[in-house]
C-alpha cells in the first residue's frame, strides 16, 4: 500500500493541474469501488472548482467551493493519471506507477483550468480497494479521519511530543509508530528505516524511551528527528514505487535504492563499524528488518 511519502508525491503531480480548476464532467464507470460511491457523486462535482489539494495521513482531499470535501484514498493499486484533452499525456511532477489497462479507469474528472485549458484526471484502481467519499464538513470531521494522530512532517513532531505519546505504552516500539491514532501516515518501510536511523530496536517496549532522565529524553529525541528526516528524503526521492513522468524514460521513484534495512536480510548493516546483518522478523503479520547488533 503506498505509503505517506508516495501519497504526498502524489499529491504534487495533481496540485498544478486541479488546485484553481474547475470540474466540468464527471464519469464514474461503475458504482463502487471499496465502497458505494456518495448518492449524485458525479451531479455533486459537477461545475465546482478546487480551491485546495491538500493531504492527510495517506488521503487525499479536494476542498470545492461551496463543499462538500472529496476525500480520495488510493487503496493498494489506486493511482491517477493526468491526460490533455488531445489524448497526450501531461507529467506532472510525480505519479504513483500506474497500471496500463485502461478496463481499470473507474473514474474521469474532466477539468478546465482558470486559463481555460482542459485535461483529463484518470482514477485506475485494479484492486478495488481505493475509494472516493464526502464530507459535508471539515475533511478533520470525517470519521476516516478524526482519530488520526500527529503528521510526521515539519517541526510539530520532536523529541518532547513523541515522549509524551509513547509515555506508559507496553507495546514494541514498531507497533506503536504503526498506530495511525498515534502517528498519521507511518508505514512499515518508513518505521522500519527511522527505527534503524535511531538505533533503536522496534522490539523494545515502546514507553522505555518516555522515562525520566537523559538517555531516554535523547533516544525520543533522536527518534523524532530520524522519522522526520526519512520521510523527507523519501518525498524528495518520490517515494519508493513511484514513476516521475518527468523523466523520458520513465525511471521509479528511487528512495528504494537508499533502504538500510527494510528488505535487505541477510545484508551486513550499512552502519559504520557496526558488523551486524539485518534480520527479518514478523511483528503482528508485518514483516520487520533492523539489526539487532546496533539496534537495541
Amino acid at each position: 500500500m503506498p505509503e505517506l511519502p508516495e501519497v504526498e508525491t502524489v499529491r504534487r503531480g495533481l496540485q498544478p493541474v486541479l488546485e484553481g480548476a474547475t470540474i466540468m464532467r464527471v464519469e464514474a464507470r461503475r458504482a463502487d469501488l471499496r465502497f458505494p460511491f456518495p448518492d449524485k457523486f458525479s451531479l455533486r462535482l459537477t461545475g465546482k472548482t478546487i480551491t485546495t489539494l491538500g493531504r492527510r495521513a495517506k488521503y487525499l482531499t479536494l476542498d470545492l467551493e461551496g463543499g462538500p470535501v472529496l476525500i480520495c484514498h488510493l487503496g493498494m493499486s489506486g493511482s491517477f493519471r493526468i491526460e490533455t484533452e488531445d489524448d497526450s499525456h501531461m507529467p506532472g511532477i510525480f505519479h504513483h506507477d500506474r497500471s496500463k489497462s485502461s478496463s481499470h479507469d473507474h473514474v474521469v474528472f474532466h477539468v478546465a483550468s482558470p486559463a481555460g485549458a482542459r485535461s483529463r484526471v484518470i482514477f485506475n484502481d485494479p484492486r478495488r480497494f481505493g475509494f472516493m467519499l464526502f464530507a459535508e464538513g471539515a475533511a478533520e470531521d470525517h470519521p476516516m479521519l478524526a482519530g488520526l494522530g500527529v503528521e510526521p512532517t515539519g517541526n510539530r513532531l520532536d523529541g518532547a511530543l513523541l515522549a509524551s505519546l509513547m509515555k506508559g505504552r507496553r507495546s514494541p516500539l514498531k507497533a506503536a509508530l504503526l498506530d495511525q491514532r498515534v502517528i498519521a501516515g507511518l508505514g512499515n518501510i518508513y518505521v522500519s528505516e527511522a527505527l534503524w536511523r535511531s538505533s533503536l530496536s522496534p522490539l523494545r517496549e515502546a514507553g522505555t524511551i518516555a522515562k525520566p532522565g537523559k538517555k531516554a529524553k535523547a533516544q525520543s529525541e533522536g527518534l523524532a528527528e530520524a522519522i522526520r528526516a526519512v520521510i523527507a528524503d523519501a518525498i524528495a526521492a518520490g517515494g519508493s514505487s513511484l514513476r516521475d513522468y518527468m523523466q523520458t524514460d520513465g525511471s521509479l521513484g528511487y528512495f528504494q535504492h537508499s533502504f538500510a534495512v527494510y528488505d535487505r536480510e541477510g545484508e551486513p548493516c550499512p552502519k559504520p563499524g557496526c558488523g551486524g546483518h539485518i534480520e527479518r522478523i514478523v511483528q503482528s503479520g508485518r514483516s520487520t528488518f533492523y539489526c539487532r547488533t546496533c539496534q537495541r
